[in-house]
């Protein structure tokens, strides 16, 4: 299926932890980005294509790198090169400050983007609930990143406590966690967990019709 069917039949049919669970049988077993991350409007599920970005502290003031002088990095390049579908996941500053902010998903949103998920925090919250922009955090904080840090790279490899995502990568997001998907191992995933689906609704009428949770699970191998 192409990327679009695929992102609209995840968001339809599957669920985060139905595909956690997957990942766990074929040896991926820590893509759970950090609990505290969730959706800034409950009830959202994100499903697209990883834009990584890489942030860091850097406080305002004289040095010699080629950001020195450059209010918020690339953070402006980062932002105007989202594609369709794709979704901006930042990473690698302190939580001292936001790194997403209404500007940014009316620019994203614009460009068509999927969401943001952000290891840290967002600020103009009423704006981007206005918007109806999908946007993942760990909660708002008004302080602005300007001063403060800046982003130093854009589509490169970044981890999130020890999740790695890499540009490209499928992310699945709803209520109860955001889940990196490894492209190696997405198609055979989504199949998975397409089928655990099927086989729990089964399991469910079994046990509406009085079947033990012993032999639910003795004769269907999913609990």
């Amino acid at each position: 299926m192409t990327d679009k069917e695929l992102f609209s039949t995840m968001k339809e049919k599957l669920f985060t932890a139905v595909i956690g669970d997957v990942l766990d049988v074929l040896g991926y077993r820590k893509q759970f980005l950090p609990q505290p991350i969730k959706p800034l409007v409950c009830g959202t599920k994100l499903a697209g294509r990883a834009m990584t970005v890489l942030e860091a502290d850097y406080l305002e003031g004289k040095g010699h790198g080629p950001l020195t002088d450059k209010p918020f990095g690339l953070m402006f390049e980062a932002l105007d090169d989202l594609k369709e579908d794709e979704i901006y996941i930042a990473s690698g500053s302190s939580f001292e400050y936001a790194l997403w902010g209404g500007l940014m998903s009316t620019r994203a949103l614009h460009l068509k983007s999927a969401g943001a998920v952000l290891d840290g925090f967002v600020r103009d919250s009423d704006e981007i609930k206005h918007l109806g922009f999908p946007t993942f955090s760990r909660g708002t904080f008004a302080q602005d990143q300007g001063v403060r840090g800046k982003v130093l790279d854009y589509r490169v490899p970044i981890s999130i406590e020890g999740v790695s995502v890499n540009s490209g990568d499928l992310i699945f997001a709803d209520d109860e966690g955001v889940l990196i998907i490894p492209q190696e191992v997405e198609s055979q995933a989504i199949q998975d967990a397409l089928v655990k689906v099927a086989t729990e609704n089964d399991v469910a009428d079994a046990i509406k019709g009085g079947m033990s949770t012993q032999d639910a699970f003795a004769t269907f191998g999913v609990m």
